[in-house]
């Protein structure tokens, strides 16, 4: 299929008719190049008027929409194509804003302010195109784990009791178990100082909100800090805290005012076909945490169903090579019924959610349910297997795109989303810097997805109890209570593929999670084949599902997490390299096969086979090729390896292709594996909720940057909720603890024992080739 898709997007458009369109353009000009449109919006009435093939070309300058761009099936059919591009060598944006005219005065020392004439919407601000902040409390702090900054504080009622007219205001706050977060605008007060919400819609688990991690903003009183702003809207002024050195007389001012840009209109049975925009920068919408959302059925997301570009109702329609970066939402939203088209070599970032989302109907779902805790009755329940209707994306495909520093605003996002979708093919993505997953999948309807050659990491930033890939099963065979689910897949073992019909392949990436797991297979998630991918810190968690085999797979440091298996489950686990036990929770039966398997070390293989598992599997060392530059290939001498079944794959395509891309993005850090030669052990130890081990090795050195063998060497995480996963990272060394140097284990226990660990302590850790001073709360270690 991806075969079919790049020979597509490769063959020339042999267009017969062009239109020119320019900023400085005419609308009543004939659109020829010398005498240009001046919109999108009149070249594409032209081009509706021909049958032939069109391309459109726009010149160098911005085009700022008063409304979304909407295609129809009058624009692209069976016998014509329309491909809207830059003119080769010129660069074209497509804006959703405004550009302020603004005419400043001083409101205080450090604060400018002007009128806003006429009034508009103020929901983000640029200045010289970045994105300014909100007057907010706390702060924005860069270096801050959630929303750059949070506070038990923010809501407290001796703050609110300060502000004068919160209304409009907003509150943004994390989920009570960090599975994503929750926003609210806040439309009053009472006299004790307890604030009046509205929302708190954007997350289908609702389990309440974090004590800690809130965050205001839209407040006046809060209007603090560089870089922040307030619109009051009753006076139409606009208040500024310029950033140091800003001249606020000679800045470009910019408001974003749609939520969609770009909109294809189709159906099923009058798709819109045969549209592409090629080389175009889509940028500024509005942020819209507090449009209307709808649950993924029984995971843990709702979504807000748009984008700034938003396919519905196409046949082989995409993007390709576009620049998409300063949004308020989502970035690209396909919606219901989808075949063929594509997104391809793109550039996705500084947004305020998701970025490629493919949600269907669910009014094609058979039996749906809508909550974590529903169940549709089995005396109710549809037993046809797949779904009801077309009315879903299918056979679409995600290639070459770059997206990073994604979920500015909403934190229960993701780079690349599947929910009610099937046969989506992500290939060759670079994704990082997000909040919560790089790809995520919702729900088992109804699979079919092909995942690889992706490179996926700095994932789960600000949340928990995730992966940088991650998928809920939750299909109408799983229920919730464990006995009754037994009961169900027993007696009807056909429900468990009703929806998950076709087998979704995970093959040749490269995943890196430092706050949870590499690949997090959750709650039911079912009928998945996972093979060649090298897991360079979380690991492997399967929990509760069915018919998943895991297979030649390279868990660096870290190891297979088999959570709550069933009797007949058919997992299989076999001919991957393991580095530490296994975690297993709740685990009776092991499945159809664990065996085969390669550890480093003979005590994890023993704690193995006390489980009864891994009769045939080995203990033998492992040479990896060239680990700091991220070849992880065994090499030839490992020949026991071999001879077990193990593959070497491919360490050297994972991520963007394209030169342009390759350019911009960022490789993960190449965890050092741990290792010793006698495989009686490594002198790792745990140690709340980390791996940790004497830094004493030429190796660790230099992949921490140390300039000698000293300190403790912090080599990953081993639990989602560990107290010092916002503290710590790894790779990282400890150095002191509170005043005490710290050499090796015994210095740094040593000094434990004598610290008040009630009270705060500080360490100085090296990381990023300096040390750094961070402080553990009182009362965090165990």
């Amino acid at each position: 299929m991806l075969l079919f898709f790049l020979l597509g997007l490769a063959s020339p458009v042999l267009a017969q008719k062009t239109y020119f369109v320019s900023p400085g353009g005419q609308d009543r000009n004939n659109g020829s190049q010398q005498f240009p449109f001046q919109t999108v919006e009149r070249a594409k009435e032209e081009a509706r008027k021909t049958n032939e093939e069109v391309v459109i070309y726009l010149l160098e300058g911005v085009y700022r929409l008063a409304d979304p761009l909407i295609f129809t099936p009058e624009d692209g059919m069976n016998d014509k194509s329309l491909t809207i591009r830059s003119y080769p060598g010129e660069k074209a944006i497509i804006a959703g804003g405004i550009l302020l005219n603004p005419t400043w005065e001083s409101h205080t020392k450090e604060i400018m302010k002007t009128k806003i004439t006429p009034p508009v919407d103020f929901d983000m601000l640029l200045v010289n195109g970045e994105i300014r902040h909100l007057a907010r409390y706390p702060d924005y702090d860069p270096a801050a784990v959630r929303f750059n900054g949070t506070s038990a504080d923010a809501t407290s009622p001796d703050r609110v009791k300060r502000w004068k007219n919160p209304v409009g205001g907003y509150l943004h706050a994390m989920h009570a178990h960090d599975w994503g977060d929750f926003h609210y605008r806040i439309t009053g007060k009472d006299k004790k100082g307890n604030l009046q919400l509205e929302g708190g819609h954007q997350n289908n688990r609702q389990s309440g909100l974090s004590v800690q991690n809130r965050m205001v903003e839209n407040i006046f009183e809060e209007l603090d800090a560089p870089g922040e702003w307030y619109y009051d809207q009753s006076g139409s002024t606009l208040y500024y805290y310029p950033v140091p050195g800003e001249d606020v007389h000679n800045a470009r001012f910019e408001v974003p005012q749609l939520k969609h840009l770009i909109e294809f209109r189709g159906t099923e049975n009058n798709p819109v076909k045969n549209i592409f925009f090629k080389d175009i920068t889509f940028t500024q919408t509005t942020r819209t945490f507090m449009e209307t959302y709808e649950p993924l059925l029984r995971s843990d997301w709702t979504i807000y169903r748009g984008g700034a570009v938003i396919f519905e109702g196409t046949e082989n329609c995409g993007l390709t090579n576009c620049f998409l970066h300063h949004l308020g939402g989502n970035a690209i939203f396909f919606s219901n019924y989808n075949r063929n088209s594509i997104i391809s070599g793109s550039h996705i970032t500084q947004i305020g959610a998701s970025a490629i989302c493919f949600v269907g109907d669910p009014e094609a779902v058979r039996s749906p349910a809508f909550e974590y805790g529903e169940f549709v009755s089995l005396e109710e329940m549809d037993r046809t297997a797949g779904p009801k209707t077309n009315n879903y994306p299918a056979n679409c495909l995600v290639h070459d795109n770059l997206i990073y520093k994604i979920g500015l605003f909403e934190k229960q996002i993701t780079g690349i989303e599947l929910s009610m979708c099937r046969f989506i093919t992500i290939s060759h993505n670079s994704v990082y810097d997000t909040p919560r997953a790089g790809i995520n999948i919702s729900e088992g309807t109804w699979g079919g997805h092909v995942i690889e050659y992706n490179d996926i990491f700095d994932t789960v930033k600000e949340t928990g109890d995730h992966g940088s890939f991650n998928s809920w099963g939750r299909d109408r065979f799983w229920h919730p209570d464990y006995k009754i689910m037994c009961d169900i897949v027993a007696n009807e073992p056909s429900l468990i593929p009703a929806d998950a019909i076709s087998t979704v392949t995970i093959r040749n990436n490269r995943f890196r999670c430092d706050r949870g797991w590499d690949i997090d297979l959750d709650d039911g998630a079912s009928n998945y084949r996972i093979y060649n991918n090298l897991c360079l810190n979380g690991g492997i968690k399967l929990r509760e599902g069915f018919y998943r085999v895991v297979e030649n797979n390279i868990l660096v440091n870290n190891t297979f997490h088999p959570h709550v298996w069933f009797e007949n489950s058919g997992d299989v686990f076999t001919r991957n390299i393991v580095m530490s036990p296994y975690q297993p929770i709740r685990v009776q039966e092991w499945g159809a096969e664990t065996d085969y398997n390669i550890f480093t070390d003979s005590l994890s293989y023993k704690a193995a086979r006390e489980n009864n598992t891994d009769e045939h599997s080995i203990v033998c060392p492992v040479n990896f090729r060239n680990p700091e530059a991220g070849d992880y290939s065994i090499d030839n001498q490992s020949t026991e390896v071999f001879r077990i079944g193990f593959q070497n794959f491919d360490m050297h395509r994972f991520g963007v292709l394209s030169p342009r891309l390759r350019q911009l993005a960022r490789t993960p850090k190449m965890s050092l594996p741990v290792i010793t030669k006698d495989n009686a052990g490594t002198g790792v130890i745990s140690w709340n909720g980390w791996h940790i081990k004497n830094l004493e090795t030429l190796g660790e050195r230099s992949a921490t940057g140390m300039d000698a063998e000293r300190g403790v060497y912090v080599v990953t995480s081993i639990a989602f909720d560990n107290p010092l996963r916002d503290i710590l990272q790894a790779n990282d060394v400890i150095l002191k603890f509170g005043n005490k140097p710290v050499n090796n284990l015994s210095e740094l226990f040593e000094a434990i024992g004598k610290s008040n660990l009630k009270t705060p302590q500080e360490i100085i850790i090296f990381r990023n080739q300096r040390e750094n001073s961070v402080t553990i709360p009182g009362n965090t270690i165990r």
